[in-house]
């Protein structure tokens, strides 16, 4: 990556944009990092997101190895968290490149000097594939895929592109996101682009999260891997390949990867070409306390994610019994996958830390939420409470910069910067 670029991050003054931020002092994130403050003493203000500093290195080590012990290059979605530092220390594990959804996605990562970029999506936006014309042409280096799933769509990039680009077909089903959703269709496109003058077919890709039937069994999951296998090796024998020095079979979100290591096997796409078998998980980097603590693949008790992300509020008000307001609502947590889970308390009068029993959020609004207390439960106004938050995506697009805290719960030791 790009050094300079990522020690720029350094020099920001951290001012008022940044909510939460001890407030009137506007120092540079290098001088709050070296000065490690204290997050209860030092001025930092409600609400507030922080990341665990040992979660994160656990889950980020993690998926790396267990990316490499099942054989599975990895270009993690960056779209979860969109901070380069994170990409940076991704890659240094060993990651293939970033994911993208999105061409301002794919000009954020440039200027952080990431190399290899797989864009998850079909771009047909003239001004961007100017752009990445461009931008290919600049850096001989750089190694751009991204999706196909039209033969208008190809018609499209190639009547402005004026750069080869690597391209995937994209497979998807009925009732499903984007993708072709017959052999036939898949075909078609392949044949479209084997045609285009800027294109090159270098294989097959799809997501495979938002199937139809997913959530009720994992079958659906495991048929439409097939049917990609499938895909690949049909391309490969009608020659679709000729021109690529690699084939690229790619699949996998957050839920379901085992799936994929299980389908995309060295001996199960045994093709005319080397194959690189991606892997594009990405809400792994924070995992969470709810949704994605319930559905991921590794939950044996020896290899298992952490979940990173807990946001502080503070208690407001203690309008009527059995209620309390906090201070942070829907512009602060997500809400789209489950509602915030109260974990810890920290007393206003003695500052010592309690679980948070008999407390529960039932609604948020758009600065407040609604914290249900039991009765035999206390809370007071300005008691702050610790929220474990739900689906990693929606959380952090809410934040810009966000404290990395050591173990012992207080010591901020970075900042990492997000670019949503």
């Amino acid at each position: 990556m790009d050094q300079a670029a990522l020690d720029a991050l350094g020099e920001t003054v951290v001012d008022w944009r940044f909510k939460g931020m001890p407030l009137g002092v506007a120092p540079t994130v290098n001088r709050m990092r070296d000065a490690k403050l204290d997050l209860f003493e030092d001025g930092f203000v409600t609400p507030l997101l922080t990341l665990d500093a040992a979660a994160l290195g656990h889950n980020l080590e993690l998926m790396a190895s267990w990316a490499r012990a099942h054989g599975l290059a990895h270009a993690p979605h960056g779209k979860t968290p969109l901070a380069p530092q994170l990409f940076e220390r991704q890659l240094e594990l060993g990651a293939w490149g970033i994911t993208a959804a999105t061409p301002s996605h794919v000009q954020m990562y440039r200027h952080f000097g990431v190399n290899r970029i797989f864009l998850g999506n079909e771009l047909v936006d003239a001004p961007a594939l100017r752009w990445l014309s461009a931008e290919l042409q600049r850096d001989p280096e750089f190694r751009f895929v991204c999706y196909v799933d039209s033969v208008h769509g190809v018609e499209l990039m190639d009547a402005a592109l004026t750069h080869r680009v690597d391209v995937v077909v994209e497979l998807g089903a009925v009732g499903s996101r984007t993708g072709v959703r017959s052999w036939a269709e898949a075909d078609e496109v392949a044949k479209a682009v084997r045609a285009s003058q800027w294109l090159r077919l270098v294989g097959v890709a799809g997501y495979e999260g938002t199937l139809a039937g997913v959530d009720e069994t994992r079958a659906a999951v495991r048929d439409w891997l097939q049917d990609l296998v499938n895909t690949a090796h049909l391309f490969d024998t009608h020659g679709y390949f000729a021109d690529a020095e690699e084939i690229v079979v790619s699949a996998g979100g957050s839920e379901h990867f085992d799936l994929v290591a299980e389908a995309l096997t060295e001996s199960a796409l045994e093709l005319s070409r080397p194959v690189l078998r991606l892997l594009r998980a990405g809400a792994y980097v924070t995992h969470d306390h709810l949704h994605y603590a319930k559905i991921t693949p590794l939950t044996e008790e020896t290899e298992h994610f952490l979940p990173a992300l807990k946001l502080w509020a503070q208690v407001v008000s203690r309008p009527e019994p059995g209620l309390a307001l906090l201070n942070a609502g829907k512009r602060d947590v997500p809400y789209d996958l489950g509602l915030p889970l109260p974990l810890q308390v920290r007393d206003t009068r003695d500052g010592l830390l309690r679980r948070a029993e008999g407390l529960s959020i039932s609604k948020l609004s758009d600065q407040h939420a609604f914290m249900t207390v039991a009765p035999d439960a206390h809370v007071e106004v300005g008691d702050r409470v610790a929220l474990g938050l739900s689906h990693p995506c929606t959380a952090l697009e809410k934040w810009q910069l966000i404290p990395v805290v050591q173990p012992d719960g207080r010591t901020v030791v970075d900042y990492i910067r997000t670019f949503f």
